[in-house]
């Protein structure tokens, strides 16, 4: 197979180590054209269409949905045939190709849909941020709506259909140009009117009967394996049969990114409540916390700042960019809140808004999710009062704000009900001293007492 072109999966995010496919567009023994989409492929950001580099013959793919493939590694081989068009030789084909990892990892099943985060009816409606803080490159190629199989649709939208078992072909399409959205897919899987199982073609019952092997009998449940150690159960409904789940996408890069943390940064953790009793009604708690982190850096710069373990060096920063962690079914994003120490409380708001929407139908730039200077974790819409967020490199420091309640405060002449936020802030003690991070602390917990 002298003639034979092997196509390596290109790096899809400057640095990202491997990547998840999701849906070939092909198969073995097709032919396919230059520059049409060949897989989508699910990286830590974002899900990307790769195109074919060649036209030719499809002579093998590497792997199927759901397994990972390392950046380098053989993604599909080609017999190119000289009668299509094809790439000039040396000519750019955008990607760049990274040298095979030893080993590649196991393959991983799908991850779970994201799903938006239920409003909450209290003052924290716009919550629906855990504890920690993900970063990773910013060179994901910015998604197109391309048409495949007849259907135009968004490589993340192919991708949340493929999970949610929504037929595109059967959904009704109110995006520019009859593209299929996020939206439109998710209201047919509310509606089950596109149900990708529905499309099958029936079998002949006579024949389905005959030819069905024998229904495997399902082992009776004991309190004890066989071994006589208890053994692990799962919840009603649950499919997983209790094998090790491999790690990818947004979760993959979540654990590495935690673990690279872990080993280099150290952490320091204080707390204390911040007393919101003199609010008046209607205020916005997460752009309340905002405008204090932002009042916070001014009046400590020191806690606004990257910081190089390998150089020594510390960066300052004159604005105020704050990574905003939001909690999804896939894992963990933190896009960046820019500029928000020039923002009003309508612009915070609106900001916070927008990237929310991105982050839930996978369509943020992946340039969104990273280079803020400090971060905030609004946790305590779920439950929790203080906690030890992750400081991720090169940042130094990370605001965390736990469920509010009420607690009784001494006054004079008496005693009252006064309506707390319990804060945490965790600092990088390479980079920040104990009295600047409770300077710090201060700062955030004066602002947030004002009335407005």
């Amino acid at each position: 197979m002298s003639d034979s072109k092997t196509f390596n999966l290109p790096d899809l995010g400057e640095g990202l180590p491997d990547a998840t496919i999701v849906e070939w567009f092909v198969k073995e023994g097709d032919v396919i054209r230059l520059d049409e989409p060949l897989v989508s492929m699910e990286t830590a950001k974002a899900v990307v269409e790769v195109p074919s580099p060649v036209s030719g013959k499809v002579l093998k793919l590497a792997g199927g949905a759901g397994d990972v493939v390392v950046t380098g590694s053989m993604l599909a081989v080609f017999q190119p045939d000289p009668n299509l068009p094809q790439r000039a030789e040396g000519q750019d084909t955008g990607h760049h190709h990274g040298p095979a990892k030893p080993h590649a990892p196991e393959p991983a099943p799908a991850p779970a849909a994201a799903a938006a985060p239920a409003p909450a009816e209290s003052e924290r409606d716009d919550a629906g941020t855990v504890v920690g803080a993900m970063q990773s490159s910013n060179a994901v190629h910015t998604e197109q709506a391309v048409a495949v199989g007849g259907v135009k649709a968004m490589p993340a939208v192919r991708a949340m259909a493929k999970k949610l078992g929504v037929d595109l072909a059967r959904v009704r399409a109110s995006g520019a140009d009859g593209a299929v959205t996020m939206a439109d897919v998710k209201q047919a899987a509310a509606d089950g009117s596109a149900r990708a199982s529905a499309a099958a073609p029936a079998v002949a019952p006579a024949r389905a009967v005959e030819a069905a092997p024998a229904a495997p009998v399902a082992p009776q449940r004991t309190a004890l394996s066989a071994s006589g150690k208890p053994m692990r159960t799962q919840p009603p409904g649950v499919a997983v049969s209790g094998q090790p789940e491999q790690l990818k996408g947004v979760r993959r890069n979540m654990a590495r990114v935690m673990a690279d943390a872990h080993a280099k940064v150290v952490p320091t953790t204080l707390s204390d409540d911040a007393d919101v009793h003199a609010w008046a009604p209607g205020n916005d708690v997460t752009v309340r916390l905002i405008r204090a982190i932002v009042r916070a850096c001014k009046a400590v710069p020191a806690m606004n700042a990257w910081f190089d373990g390998d150089k020594l060096t510390r960066t300052l920063h004159p604005h105020v960019d704050i990574g905003i962690a939001v909690d999804t079914d896939d894992g963990l994003f933190v896009p960046a809140l820019r500029n928000a120490d020039i923002l009003d409380a309508r612009g915070v708001r609106e900001g916070i808004n927008r990237l929310r929407a991105q982050v839930e139908d996978r369509s943020i730039p992946a340039s969104e999710l990273s280079g803020y200077t400090i971060s905030l974790s609004n946790f305590g819409m779920f439950a929790g009062r203080y906690a030890t967020p992750v400081v991720v490199p090169p940042c130094v420091a990370i605001v965390a704000a736990g469920r509010a309640r009420h607690q009784v405060t001494p006054v004079m002449g008496g005693f009252e009900s006064h309506k707390v936020i319990p804060l945490s802030v965790t600092f990088d003690h390479r980079a920040c001293t104990g009295g600047e991070a409770a300077r710090f602390l201060k700062a955030l917990i004066d602002d947030l007492a004002l009335p407005a």
